[in-house]
């Protein structure tokens, strides 16, 4: 009886789901994508849940309080408690936050991908043309040097900087994480592709006339995708805590909009008096930024023989 050859993705699996913090976290970033999900759906479709309803006669209100009979039935959340308490003027906390984890998501994915856009883009270009000379310097060294002087500045001043210089809005703090994160991108593309270059099977495309463009993104890119994959998870854990942090700080994504990161900022005054403001947006931060860490560290075993657990 012949076995049958796994392909790359069971043996992918097979390894990864050996992880059991990495599953863990796969378990709670696929929660958290359906809440997003249920957020957009049920704070803005369906409007079962209003965050920016104001029920002064019903703020403070912990998890799990029933709502004041003096609130107009129209305004009354479905379900008749509020689910994670009230904030100062009375907002659902829970709509709050299934709204704010839309938007956190949004942004990090968004931001990653012109990330990783650009870093593939230049990565490519300095790993697959880094002889070619521009006048007196080749395109490599010049690529690699503004990526140094990239990762000279303090990446999150930087882009407060540019934050405070611009309208505040969620497409603006999503393009700006974007194009100030791209730096670790290209230095992987480039290590794999000076690898790539001298492989057999990209000399021999060369040999039988492909073009450059198809030998770099058919036959090159797909097998430098395994570290760049890894970076983009972490990466989006990274712009989640730098959008929380902007939030935070008053320059990040502005009313109406809800964020995790603009709860967290006003639940800071109140953080004796009613600490579920404070400690629930905080504690699904943490939870999802691990949870990226941990999927992104499972990925990179499973991805390398070599670093897997014996």
């Amino acid at each position: 009886m012949t076995v049958q050859p796994k392909t790359p993705l069971q043996e992918f699996w097979r390894l990864f789901k050996k992880d059991k913090l990495a599953i863990s976290g796969l378990v709670i970033l696929t929660l958290l994508i359906i809440a997003a999900l249920a957020g957009k759906m049920l704070t803005e479709w369906m409007i079962i849940f209003d965050p920016a309803t104001v029920r002064l006669v019903d703020k403070f209100l912990p998890p799990l309080s029933s709502i004041s009979e003096h609130v107009p039935i129209e305004d009354i959340p479905r379900f008749g408690v509020y689910l994670l308490g009230t904030d100062e003027l009375g907002r659902d906390v829970f709509a709050r936050m299934l709204q704010g984890s839309f938007v956190s998501l949004s942004i990090g994915f968004v931001a990653v991908g012109i990330s990783t856009f650009i870093g593939i883009l230049l990565g490519g270009l300095a790993g697959f043309y880094g002889n070619v000379r521009l006048g007196f310097i080749t395109v490599d060294t010049l690529i690699m040097r503004f990526t140094d002087v990239m990762l000279c500045f303090p990446t999150f001043f930087l882009i407060l900087t540019v934050v405070a210089l611009l309208p505040p809005s969620i497409y603006n703090i999503m393009i700006i994480i974007g194009i100030t994160s791209w730096m670790g991108t290209t230095r992987f593309v480039r290590a794999e592709f000076l690898a790539l270059r001298e492989q057999d099977f990209v000399i021999a495309a060369k040999a039988v006339g492909l073009p450059e463009w198809r030998i770099i993104f058919l036959h090159m890119v797909p097998n430098a995708i395994a570290p760049v994959l890894i970076s983009a998870i972490i990466g989006v854990a990274t712009a989640i805590l730098t959008e929380s942090a902007l939030s935070f700080l008053g320059f990040g994504v502005q009313p109406p909009y809800a964020t995790w990161g603009n709860i967290l900022a006003d639940g800071k005054n109140f953080i004796f008096d009613a600490p579920w403001l404070f400690f629930i947006p905080g504690i699904a931060i943490l939870f999802v930024v691990l949870a990226f860490n941990l999927v992104g560290e499972g990925m990179r075993e499973a991805l390398n023989p070599k670093l897997r657990r014996r």
